[in-house]
């Protein structure tokens, strides 16, 4: 079985083949990728319309291109699979329109896919695939949750965001520090040159006795002190990233550790955008290592958002009877879409 996956939720427009072979993981044939970020970043974020003309611009030509270097005709795939949701609308339509006008032509079932589940079961197209049950961590712009997977579809949420998520309060604080767009990359580069103890700045709910997290009194701290500092700010500013990516990454480090505690579970997975943090991977490696802990994450290449998570997730839904794709080519799209929503077809 030959799946297309079609990624357009946000600001990357991603297409990808897998392969799903009935034994083992589902194997990974091709993906090609176009971030907007250089588009976008006149505006200092995304602007939805313009995000959405440009997945028309890219996605066929991408869908061609993934097809060659599989070396696949297109009489060859079997299931189009799409982003269904969580994202901008009118940048999810496009996705959505165009896999089933293909699936359509082709006379192939297709299948819409949750964002967050591709980025969850991300770490299985790696090369040291994870194993069920773990820990996630799943850190990807607007989320920031723990939870409990037992297997595919099978998640509890342990511990989920209130307000500003993790990727969130990076690119907040990157935005007051007047970094440019994306703002969490340049604040995590940055931080390299700073000293993280140079300012002492909260870490909200770290001793709440839950899993939840809250980044937007931190994102407050963070102003604050940047008005404070005034023109000194220019010379502070990686003083100021570092103690920022401090904050976040220890928030995120404990409540992870909570989580492997409250669960038992000696399997951690990190998934999203978030993950691809070099500090947040550090300090997670040495701290599970020390508890025996194993701990998965995406390749740097497939952290954002991309096709082949959609692909994988379709392919891994399919195999575990949890979904059946369907010929009824009309859609649509939910741009809200929690995930704790997403349940097994019965």
């Amino acid at each position: 079985m030959r799946v297309l996956g079609i990624e357009s939720s946000c600001d990357e427009t991603g297409v990808a083949l897998v392969e799903a072979r009935g034994a083992g993981v589902p194997r990974l044939l091709a993906h090609a990728l176009h971030s907007q970020i250089d588009m976008h970043q006149a505006y200092g974020g995304v602007v939805p319309e313009l995000a959405s003309r440009d997945h028309i611009r890219r996605v066929l030509p991408l869908t061609q291109a993934v097809l060659a270097e599989a070396g696949v005709e297109r009489d060859a795939i079997d299931v189009v699979a799409y982003t269904r949701g969580p994202g901008l609308a009118g940048a999810l339509l496009v996705g959505a329109g165009v896999a089933c006008a293909l699936g359509a032509a082709l006379g192939r079932p297709v299948l819409g896919v949750h964002h967050l589940e591709g980025h969850l079961l991300s770490p299985f197209l790696g090369a040291d695939p994870p194993e069920f049950p773990f820990v996630a961590l799943l850190v990807s712009g607007g989320h920031t949750q723990l939870m409990r997977v037992e297997g595919v579809g099978r998640y509890e949420i342990l511990g989920e965001t209130i307000d500003d998520a993790a990727g969130e309060a990076f690119d907040k604080s990157a935005k007051l520090m007047g970094l440019p767009y994306p703002g969490g990359p340049w604040l995590s580069k940055l931080a390299e040159s700073g000293d993280p103890e140079a300012f002492r700045l909260p870490r909200p709910l770290l001793h709440s006795g839950d899993l939840d997290f809250s980044f937007a009194g931190l994102k407050t701290a963070v102003l604050t002190q940047a008005k404070k500092l005034g023109d000194a700010l220019a010379s502070r500013k990686a003083d100021l990233a570092a103690a920022t990516q401090a904050a976040i990454v220890e928030v995120l480090l404990r409540k992870s550790l909570a989580a492997l505690d409250q669960t038992g579970m000696k399997r951690l997975v990190v998934a999203g955008g978030v993950g691809a943090n070099r500090l947040l991977r550090t300090q997670l490696d040495a701290a599970c290592q020390r508890r025996g802990v194993r701990v998965h994450y995406p390749e740097l290449a497939l952290c954002t958002d991309n096709g082949a998570m959609i692909a994988m997730a379709a392919a891994m839904r399919l195999e575990a009877g949890l979904e059946a794709p369907t010929t009824r080519y009309a859609f649509d799209v939910r741009p809200r879409w929690p995930l704790d929503a997403l349940l097994p077809v019965s």
